[in-house]
């Protein structure tokens, strides 16, 4: 069975990773009695189950980019007005 990421399975509701943990038990045994065929259907299974989980981690993603972004943005505001007021100070003192 292949296991999502640590980031994803943190993510993850308490429901949706005791289904989790069950599937990939079940998965487990399965492929231990060489079913490989039933365990490609856990496989599904698991890897439906996990897609909130991306899309909150992906969410995170952008949401952290945007911050990023504001953060530099105020930073280049921020040097803008020093160049601003240093060029005015040179003005005044002609």
């Amino acid at each position: 069975m292949r296991h999502c990421s640590v980031q994803v399975r943190g993510l993850l509701t308490r429901e949706e990773l005791d289904r989790y943990n069950a599937l990939i038990e079940v998965g487990s045994y399965l492929e231990d009695q060489t079913r490989y065929d039933l365990a490609y259907n856990i496989q599904k299974e698991i890897d439906i189950l996990i897609l909130p989980a991306i899309e909150r981690l992906k969410d995170k993603g952008r949401a952290r980019d945007r911050a990023t972004a504001e953060y530099l943005e105020s930073l280049r505001d921020g040097d803008e007005d020093d160049e601003d007021e240093e060029a005015e100070g040179k003005n005044t003192s002609d």
